[in-house]
């Protein structure tokens, strides 16, 4: 599944977020969005997938099979690593318990967490929240992952931790995936294509 976008406006107040923005994701490819702060790169992943307005313009994607990373986590604190997969598994997704719980143990192994289920959030370092949070995306089993700066509240170590998570997603997978970051080695080593803002 790729991405089509047409015409796309967006303003905040005064501000011009993006004008007439047209672009075009093939399935499998892995977009990274570059530029400066304040362009619109996370405004433009937030509207992709459904959590921000645009004034006018398309988007043609399928939401329902879309995941995607935050710079901040957004794991529930008072969930544990394993309930923070496999609960909107079961809430959202309707799986049975035993089916959300083989495929979230099965992703936490991929990303070298496993024997971190039973801890919490804040037990855990950036980079290891940063994993869980993929993992918990891929549990949806998306067709497309957008990643909104996943490295850039985390230090050099725990950057590494999560970049080489990324890239093994990359070579295992065919997954379609849009990144937003700063990390321009990373980006040159991993896109298929490098779009400016």
């Amino acid at each position: 599944m790729g991405i089509k976008v047409k015409n796309l406006n967006k303003t905040f107040g005064d501000s011009v977020v993006f004008k007439n923005l047209n672009l075009e994701i093939e399935k499998g490819e892995i977009v990274s969005i570059i530029g400066p702060s304040g362009r619109g790169k996370s405004t433009f992943l937030r509207c992709v997938i459904g959590l921000e307005t645009y004034d006018s313009g398309e988007i043609i994607c399928n939401r329902k099979k879309m995941g995607m990373v935050f710079q901040n986590f957004n794991l529930f604190q008072n969930k544990t690593v394993l309930e923070n997969i496999v609960e909107p598994l079961i809430l959202v997704d309707k799986l049975d318990k035993t089916t959300a719980k083989d495929r979230a143990i099965s992703l936490l192994q991929k990303v070298g967490l496993e024997d971190k289920k039973n801890s919490y959030p804040k037990y855990l370092s950036g980079g290891q929240q940063q994993r869980v949070a993929i993992a918990r995306a891929l549990a949806k089993e998306p067709e497309v992952l957008l990643f909104d700066e996943p490295t850039s509240a985390l230090d050099p170590f725990m950057t590494n931790e999560v970049l080489k998570v990324i890239e093994e997603l990359k070579n295992s997978s065919d997954i379609t995936m849009v990144i937003v970051s700063h990390e321009m080695d990373f980006v040159k080593k991993i896109s298929t294509r490098i779009i400016e803002f």
